[in-house]
């Protein structure tokens, strides 16, 4: 729901979180007591700071189903402390079962990159990955993007080739290649379609070659993480789907 306007953004913000608190209390008296006493997730979601793509909405799960970490265009750099340190803690010490990389359409980061230029700040060398995939992969984003093609085309696929790229960083992880082959961790690279809402998995990682998009129907067998109005369901190939409910 849009902040209504004339009104205080952060503001309005307070005001619909004690609605909510207030909201889930009553509808299970439990759920924050027992929120408190600690979290056990099942998912890490590597994704972007864009306020389109607030992971736990869009995959219809709760506080507590999913550990966070978010940056600018969703970059995974083998020499980030940041990310190298929530991934550690993630896997080694909450023993997550699956780590999710997820860019998404729309990208700034993108746009940005494939527009030329400078950003300004620091955020031209943040983005000095994004510019080297361009550079590696100029010839099909100016057939996408050139003359007469499609702006969106090439900002969607540079942030395909972004989870791609990610995705080798995480898979030559030490802390990821030993719960791989110790306990079976799964590591999908993923995509969010801002226009429709929807998750597209890019069969990579220990999915490779297997991707699913979401909505479709999946067995039994899979590992299930409910929400209230969706059911996130990893299969035990590492395919993944959306069943809402």
């Amino acid at each position: 729901m849009p902040t209504p306007p004339q009104q205080d953004a952060f503001a309005y913000a307070m005001s619909s979180n004690q609605a909510w608190a207030g909201y889930k209390g009553h509808q299970n008296p439990e759920f924050f007591p027992k929120l408190a006493t600690g979290q056990k997730p099942a998912i890490l979601w590597l994704g972007c700071s864009d306020s389109r793509c607030p992971e736990t909405t869009i995959l219809g799960l709760q506080p507590g189903d999913v550990f966070v970490h978010r940056n600018i265009a969703n970059i995974v750099s083998p020499t980030d402390i940041n990310t190298s340190a929530v991934i550690e803690y993630a896997v080694t010490q909450l023993q997550v079962k699956h780590v999710v990389l997820c860019g998404h359409t729309s990208c700034g980061g993108a746009a940005a990159t494939l527009a030329g230029g400078r950003v300004g700040g620091v955020l031209d060398l943040w983005l000095s990955p994004l510019r080297a995939l361009r550079h590696a992969h100029e010839e099909e984003l100016t057939a996408l993007g050139g003359a007469g093609g499609d702006k969106t085309a090439a900002t969607t696929r540079l942030a395909e080739l972004n989870v791609e790229a990610g995705i080798r960083v995480l898979m030559a992880n030490p802390v990821i290649q030993d719960a791989v082959a110790e306990r079976g961790l799964q590591v999908h690279g993923t995509l969010f379609d801002i226009a429709s809402g929807r998750i597209r998995d890019l069969g990579l990682g220990t999915n490779k070659g297997k991707g699913l998009r979401s909505g479709h129907s999946v067995g039994s067998d899979g590992e299930v993480v409910r929400g209230r109005y969706a059911t996130l369901v990893f299969q035990t190939d590492g395919a993944a789907g959306m069943q809402v409910c």
